[in-house]
């Protein structure tokens, strides 16, 4: 199959959050991430669009999907793709839709971001999450959009092993009231020196310029920091993420 002009419209329209929205799908480049895509239970594909030589190396893998793969030339995936150096392939898949396992989530550890907005973040802490087993990552409303092109990217397959729910905070807490909650803060507990915390939990990371914000801090049952003695402001969102799962988790 060939790129009509409707077609080609389709896939320019998927580079806007609202229409990826409102088809509910996301958008996946690269032959490493398709291949995941591809090989991964579950996923609903609904475009894959290929250079000629990577469908014949593939084609294997895409026999399941054989009546949605389309052959592109170099210049039609250049100008369909969200990277500056298209690699080979694009796919457009169904968006996984998440479901709380609450059991699961009552014994291990995962995340809530409030207001992580950097797409190249966001994917870092859901590679993050899922290098540490964290089966959940919580997001904010005012978090980017997990399935946009940049967070899919940066998290390198991520997001298909780390369950991703958009919820508040005071709702979350609500409905795992017993779960303890570790606020990163500035001025908390030093991290390294904690003994006793409960081996499960909510780990907090706040917005990249405002950190946590007041209410969230305020039902948070730890604040924890990362000690520094250097002369920047802060840590970036996502090297706190990682420390301090590595942390908690290394120490149950």
């Amino acid at each position: 199959m060939t790129l009509s002009k409707a077609k080609l419209k389709y896939l320019l329209s998927l580079k806007t959050n609202k229409i990826r929205q409102k088809y509910g799908v996301f958008v996946v480049e690269g032959d490493k991430m398709a291949q995941e895509v591809l090989t991964h239970k579950g996923i609903q594909i609904d475009v894959i669009c290929g250079l000629e030589s990577w469908i014949q190396q593939y084609h294997f893998l895409l026999k399941p999907n054989l009546h949605t793969v389309i052959t592109v030339s170099e210049a039609e995936l250049k100008q369909i793709s969200n990277l500056t150096t298209p690699n080979k392939v694009l796919i457009v898949a169904h968006v996984i839709p998440p479901q709380y396992d609450e059991a699961l989530i009552q014994h291990s550890f995962s995340l809530y971001l409030d207001g992580i907005q950097d797409p190249g973040n966001m994917g870092t802490i859901l590679r993050i999450a899922d290098w540490f087993s964290m089966p959940y990552v919580f997001c904010a409303k005012t978090c980017v959009d997990v399935w946009q092109p940049k967070v899919v990217q940066a998290s390198m397959g991520a997001f298909l092993r780390v369950k991703t729910l958009t919820v508040d905070f005071a709702d979350l807490v609500a409905r795992f009231p017993h779960l303890p909650t570790f606020a990163a803060v500035l001025r908390g507990q030093n991290i390294f020196e904690m003994q006793g915390f409960p081996p499960k939990g909510l780990i907090i990371i706040g917005n990249e310029g405002n950190g946590i914000s007041e209410a969230v801090i305020e039902q948070a049952q730890y604040k924890i920091t990362i000690p520094g003695g250097g002369g920047a402001e802060s840590l970036n969102a996502a090297v706190s993420t990682g420390i301090i799962a590595a942390t908690l988790t290394q120490r149950r």
